[in-house]
């Protein structure tokens, strides 16, 4: 008896002596990020003249980007990334559009993240009551989502930061929504470029292509499934997506910090040191 107690203490010691080791591997890689310089654009997604989807609850989706986004920003704020621009504009859809991008580019941000909340085509809603008004829903896919561009001229790099957070995202217990895949999403239909995360592209989508830097439009669940919308809503979501948000922003930018010092190495003239 005495042994095997013995023995649960020496394996108990070597749990911990690994657990010691990776959490000083993630903070030396964290360290490698420069958060003082590192700017991310936060793009509240839509806007109070153009508020986007309805929820199944009839909240307009403009609401939850604005939430989601500021609890986002705080936890940034936390974390060190002082620099980080809550981008929230007013006008009709198109124009606020153009707005937010030209202001992304102009601030000659390191990362753009544009945060919505997700919908289905109307001939996949069905109607329901709630507190005695008429709305509409659909309760047949959950889940967030992930898109990037092509177009983009830093499309490797926005994909490389997807799946940073779409693994983060996962690590926390929440999972992508398949269905914009399906041959029954039509026009809507996007091509999966990783299947594991839930990153598609949406080569075409003006936010991600025209910018000037890695950018990610993310969905961060359907606001017309009606359990997952009370969960978007709550607190203790929204802290869990800013949490994975912070994670993977840190991440991205300890390998861009990375890439930066090698490639300021590889262009040093012989003999030189700096």
């Amino acid at each position: 008896m005495f042994a095997v107690s013995r023995l649960l203490v020496a394996a108990a010691t070597v749990v911990a002596s690994i657990s010691a080791l990776v959490g000083a591997a993630h903070t030396a890689e964290r360290s490698r990020c420069d958060r003082d310089r590192f700017r991310v654009v936060l793009d509240v997604g839509h806007s109070l003249d153009a508020p986007g989807a309805t929820s199944a609850r009839g909240v307009p989706e403009y609401q939850f980007n604005l939430l989601l986004a500021e609890e986002v920003e705080k936890a940034l704020d936390k974390g060190g990334f002082a620099k980080t621009i809550l981008l929230n504009t007013f006008g009709p859809a198109r124009e606020s559009l153009f707005k937010r991008v030209a202001a992304a580019n102009a601030l000659g941000a390191d990362l753009l993240l544009s945060i919505h909340h997700d919908s289905v085509p109307q001939f996949l809603k069905e109607e329901w009551e709630f507190e005695a008004q008429q709305y509409t829903f659909s309760d047949r896919f959950r889940g967030h989502s992930l898109f990037v561009s092509a177009g983009n001229r830093h499309y490797a790099a926005s994909l490389i930061f997807a799946r940073m957070l779409g693994r983060e995202l996962q690590t926390r217990g929440l999972g992508f929504t398949p269905h914009y895949a399906t041959g029954l999403m039509g026009p809507w239909r996007r091509t999966l470029v990783d299947a594991s995360v839930g990153v598609y592209r949406y080569d075409q989508l003006i936010v991600l292509r025209t910018t000037r830097m890695p950018a990610v439009l993310f969905e961060a669940g359907s606001i017309v499934h009606r359990e997952e919308e009370l969960l978007l809503a709550s607190t203790e979501r929204q802290t869990l997506i800013a949490r994975s948000i912070l994670d993977a922003v840190d991440h991205f930018c300890a390998l861009r910090s990375k890439r930066y010092a090698r490639s300021r190495v590889s262009s040093r003239p012989a003999g030189r040191v700096d």
